[in-house]
């Protein structure tokens, strides 16, 4: 089955999973448990109703209800998620959810959504401006599956291929805050404050770090009052390899000071910066050309050209060549593991 990351599966079980890899093993897609049936939830859809839920529930919840869903890769050699192939009912992709949404308000002049509206004004604007096709766009998130609440849910929109996420982003840059355009602003101080909160469970990066680095991302925003996220994902041409090419093998803690050679997939999952003149700081002495993040906290955080220092995971890569690479998010806390710039400018 052709899945990507950002793509939902609906499930024979009615089960809502999001999908995390471009690659997959031979009988399941890899993804991640967001939506359950639930009589107490507060989404609806079809008459029925549903929670979300967070990564501890979502295992819990399979664990004692569909342990099927649990998968003991060999490739990562952790548990994780993954739909069997005969339990996908449906497979729900962000560009024709996208599509979908503008077909059915071509002609109107305003939707009866606001939500659904200002997907479409944000559509209009990445396409008018940078010339990226509506083809290469998408909305994720519980719009894609219809479990969104019109009042408070967020936007997660959808750009597909790297360059174009990248273009987005520049826009977003320099149209955010401008007075001559006041739907596009930059996230107040105090939301990072419960984002640093949420994902920071260490002294590794002070509040003030945090909100540097999340400010000059230009990934989230404001879009005339809600929150939005830029998300990217790679074209179908710009997936290669296949499950099973490359295995990966933990071998323990390591620092390491580096340069950024190439940040393009910095938002992808995982994020994946090209490093090079690798010191290694802790750990044992090996070739190093990549830091791979699994964690939202440290996605773009660094550009091409810059010194980082990063902390986390050391992993043997195998495939056609051997090399190694730092894994940064390796747990929900990322305790002691971290991307950062070697010299960060004043705050």
């Amino acid at each position: 089955m052709k899945v990507r990351p950002r793509d939902f599966i609906y499930t024979k079980d009615d089960l809502f999973f999001a999908t995390t890899s471009y690659h997959h093993p031979p009988n399941r897609i890899l993804s991640f448990l967001r939506y359950i049936p639930d009589e107490k939830g507060l989404r609806f859809k079809n008459g029925r109703r549903y929670s979300k839920v967070d990564s501890e529930q979502a295992y819990i919840f399979l664990k004692e209800n569909y342990p099927y869903y649990l998968y003991d890769c060999d490739n990562t050699k952790v548990q994780m998620m993954g739909v069997p192939f005969n339990k996908v009912q449906n497979i729900l992709r962000p560009n024709e959810r996208l599509r979908s949404i503008l077909n059915q308000n071509i002609n109107r002049k305003n939707s009866e959504d606001t939500l659904i509206e200002k997907v479409i004004k944000i559509a209009k604007t990445f396409h008018e401006k940078t010339n990226i096709s509506y083809n290469s766009m998408g909305i994720s998130g519980s719009i894609l599956p219809g479990l969104y609440d019109p009042k408070n849910s967020d936007i997660d929109f959808v750009v597909y291929g790297l360059l174009n996420h990248r273009r987005a982003m520049d826009l977003f840059s320099r149209i955010k805050d401008n007075p001559k355009n006041s739907s596009f602003k930059s996230i107040g101080d105090n939301y990072w404050k419960k984002v640093y909160d949420k994902r920071i469970k260490d002294s590794i990066l002070s509040f003030e770090e945090f909100c540097w680095y999340e400010k000059r991302k230009n990934n989230r925003g404001m879009f005339e009052g809600v929150l939005f996220d830029i998300l990217g994902t790679r074209e179908w041409d710009e997936i290669h390899g296949s499950w099973g090419d490359t295995s990966y093998e933990p071998m323990g803690q390591i620092t390491v000071e580096c340069k950024v050679t190439n940040a393009i997939a910095s938002f992808d999952n995982p994020a994946v910066y090209e490093v090079e003149n690798v010191k290694i700081i802790n750990g044992p002495e090996v070739n190093i050309n990549e830091i791979a993040s699994f964690t939202h906290t440290y996605s773009g955080q660094a550009i091409e050209d810059e010194e980082i220092v990063a902390q986390g995971k050391l992993e043997k890569v195998i495939g056609e060549q051997e090399t190694h690479r730092v894994v940064v998010g390796t747990t929900r806390e990322s305790l002691n593991e971290f991307i950062k710039l070697k010299y960060i400018p004043s705050l």
